[in-house]
């Protein structure tokens, strides 16, 4: 359902993604880790034909991002670290934007905008201007008009920034129940305990590259590590440190 393919992108000297591929087949939950400035973000954006690769390309479904745009993005949907919302709407019109967007006729978006936003106790909120409401309650606004055409691929960066444990509780209830129903999910994240939890694969990037790979288990083996998740990421993305790169005396 997820195709990356020799996929890089530059900024000037700066290399953001090299060649990197990546398959994930429908009905995974693949969980993306990095430091810092890996090329989580860039890689989401590339998927979400938000940004031009420099070399390689991406599908969605078979779709190409770039060359059927349309068609990638009819079965995608995709979250961002920081979302946009029309502010001056509220949750419930920008639901029925978002769905009439996706062509979805006007019972099936009240159905579904109706049992989403009970589930992620958004019902109180549905008339309020959404510039009113906490950064917390604007990421469930986000993440149900994501869910509202039910898509088949989710792309989704740092879901859990502002949401308190229940909601977060709620979001991977709601993610694992879709992924068991077939929808892939592609999570990009710096919690390890929610790859850890939630992730059938995991993948870790580092200076852009895909250094690993694979289930817990094989991300340990990798590694050579046989702890928890947070030793087999330390060990991978371990930068060399000054003494080794200094001649001996």
């Amino acid at each position: 359902m997820i195709e990356l393919i020799h996929l890089g992108k530059k900024f000037g000297d700066l290399v953001a993604v090299n060649d990197l591929s990546l398959t994930i087949p429908r009905g995974e939950f693949f969980a993306m880790l990095g430091p810092n400035a890996a090329g989580k973000t860039t890689t989401l954006k590339i998927l979400a034909g938000l940004m031009k690769p420099t070399s390689g390309c991406a599908r969605v479904c078979g779709f190409d991002v770039q060359t059927e745009p349309l068609e990638a993005r009819r079965r995608l949907a995709y979250v961002p670290d920081f979302p946009f919302l029309y502010e001056k709407l509220t949750p419930r019109e920008f639901f029925r934007f978002i769905g009439r967007l996706f062509r979805m006729d006007d019972a099936a978006i009240e159905s579904n905008a109706r049992e989403l936003a009970a589930r992620f106790h958004l019902d109180e909120f549905a008339d309020q201007p959404i510039e009113s409401l906490s950064h917390g309650t604007r990421q469930r606004v986000a993440i149900v008009s994501a869910l509202l055409h039910d898509p088949e691929v989710l792309v989704i960066d740092e879901p859990m920034v502002g949401l308190d444990p229940q909601h977060a509780r709620v979001l991977k209830d709601v993610f694992k129940e879709r992924s068991l129903q077939g929808m892939t999910v592609l999570l990009s994240t710096h919690e390890l305990s929610v790859a850890e939890e939630m992730a059938n694969r995991i993948g870790i990037l580092n200076g852009g590259k895909l250094v690993a790979v694979g289930t817990r288990d094989e991300l340990r083996r990798q590694s050579g590590t046989s702890g928890p998740l947070e030793d087999v990421f330390l060990t991978l993305t371990k930068e060399p440190s000054l003494d080794a790169s200094l001649p001996a005396h």
